[in-house]
């Protein structure tokens, strides 16, 4: 028989199909981008918690039954002394405590999230946990989460006191407890009979994307036409039109839709050619030159780096900006941090000695990049009226396209990696060594790290370059062909 532990559990609490192609067919799971990253982050929270309880002792062993072992010598030699990684097992189910504190008459177990706040699925994850080391004999006082206090503003110099808010979910927990045999059993009766037979739907994404959706799926975007889903926040639409017999948007009869947009996503279909409103070319006529193209890259840190940061502020490293000039003339500039510290000085000061007092100033999602220069301005007021200067000159490219194109290749997405590849094909990120927004941060991590060797360090700048070079490259192509036609 599979054994189980609380993450098998959960998985079959999402989705029981899930658990049996992760058990018996995991060469069918699909990378899932950033897990990496994710993963980095939970084991650094973690630590970070651990380190705000220094009497607390770590149990490492190298095996679990050596894990189990250690846990109860703790226990009995040292019953007051806090436990992380402390390993329970009951009914073959095995769990590992982040943290289990001594507390009057017994213990508060803590579970530490990365999250900002409670989530749902937070309640069966540390109901799953307590019902193990309660049935192992340990008593419990408080079940606990604590999660990521996003308010918190990093002192420096190792100061973590106040990054966890932690909150007593005890009540509903406990609550929880009968149901955990049933949730079991339901899971070894999944792991002993054959493949589930389970229609794709809001599993799949909830609480977690699931990595086998590529096999589950009965829609294959070459194979099976347009789709409805592919119709933008329009979930409710496409169920609407599937139960009327509308399995593919070219079988929708023309006036069905109401939404202009929807109704330009079915012409671009149905001809299989774009559909471009010319009023934005007469939009972007007006404008005046010299006109600026430009792209930041952030990183964000759930724990952070740098004194008078917050746990997951976007933190920029790196601009890169093209300017058109009226003769049709374009330059490139970018700014690049070159070392672990707080880049953000450096980069606002390099910004607004490049961009002059004059033209616009074209973006892909103006609230992203604004957002960012209004955060620089609290912490740099001095500089406060030069950066709302720029923030007012945002020209914005994605409402327009939303708003006026559709290229049936984009299959439902505006972001600017859909659209580009219908206006310049030549502009390609598939080849790029640094490829997208993930990639970049890890990048960027890795280029600043001392330990990185110098011939590495500028493989990785030249790749950050010309990926974000690419980005607003990319504006510029989109601009002038939209203004073009």
């Amino acid at each position: 028989m599979k054994g189980l532990s609380k993450s098998r559990i959960l998985v079959h609490r999402q989705c029981p199909r899930r658990l049996w192609l992760h058990t018996y067919r995991p060469e069918l799971e699909e990378e899932e981008e950033g897990v990496t990253s994710r993963l980095a982050t939970g084991v650094q929270v973690g630590e970070v918690a651990r380190s705000l309880h220094a009497d607390a002792r770590l149990i490492e062993g190298d095996t679990l039954k050596e894990s189990l072992q250690l846990t109860q010598q703790a226990l009995t030699k040292s019953p007051r002394c806090p436990l992380c990684e402390a390993t329970f097992e009951h009914g073959q189910v095995l769990v590992r405590a982040d943290l289990l504190l001594p507390a009057r008459k017994g213990y508060d177990l803590v579970e530490v999230k990365s999250s900002t706040s409670v989530k749902d699925y937070h309640y069966e994850d540390a109901a799953v946990q307590a019902w193990v080391v309660r049935s192992a004999g340990i008593h419990l006082n408080q079940v606990q989460i604590a999660h990521i206090n996003s308010t918190f503003v990093y002192p420096g110099n190792e100061d973590y006191r106040g990054l966890f808010t932690t909150v007593d979910i005890t009540p509903d927990v406990f609550a929880l407890e009968p149901e955990i045999p049933v949730w079991i059993r339901a899971a070894r009766r999944t792991l002993n009979g054959d493949e589930p037979d389970i229609e794709p739907g809001e599993q799949c994404h909830t609480p977690f994307e699931c990595p086998f959706l590529g096999h589950c799926s009965p829609y294959d975007d070459e194979e099976d036409g347009y789709p409805p889903e592919i119709l933008p926040y329009g979930k409710k639409v496409a169920a609407e039109l599937r139960a009327v017999g509308y399995h593919d948007l070219c079988d929708v009869p023309e006036g069905y839709f109401s939404n202009p947009k929807y109704e330009r996503v079915r012409q671009a279909c149905v001809s299989s050619r774009p559909v471009l409103d010319p009023q934005v070319g007469e939009l972007l006529r007006n404008y005046s030159y010299p006109r600026y193209y430009l792209d930041f890259e952030t990183i964000q840190f759930a724990v952070p780096i740098w004194k008078g940061t917050r746990p997951y502020q976007q933190l920029p490293f790196q601009w890169s900006c093209h300017r058109e000039s009226a003769n049709g003339r374009v330059l490139a500039d970018a700014f690049l941090a070159g070392d672990a510290g707080d880049p953000r000085r450096a980069f606002v000061d390099s910004l607004l000695d490049y961009i002059g007092p004059r033209g616009p100033i074209f973006v892909y999602n103006a609230s992203f990049e604004r957002g960012r220069l209004q955060e620089l301005a609290e912490v740099f007021p001095e500089l406060e009226d030069p950066i709302d200067a720029l923030c007012d000159r945002m020209v914005d490219l994605l409402p327009l396209a939303r708003e006026h194109y559709y290229h049936p290749a984009m299959r439902g997405s505006w972001s600017i990696k859909a659209v580009l590849p219908t206006v310049a094909p030549e502009l390609d990120y598939s080849d790029l060594a640094v490829s997208d927004g993930g990639m970049a941060q890890e990048a960027y991590l890795e280029m600043v790290h001392p330990d990185t060797p110098a011939q590495r360090s500028q493989e990785l700048r030249d790749g950050l370059l010309t990926y974000c070079g690419l980005d607003t490259l990319a504006l510029v192509r989109l601009a002038r062909y939209f203004q073009d036609q």
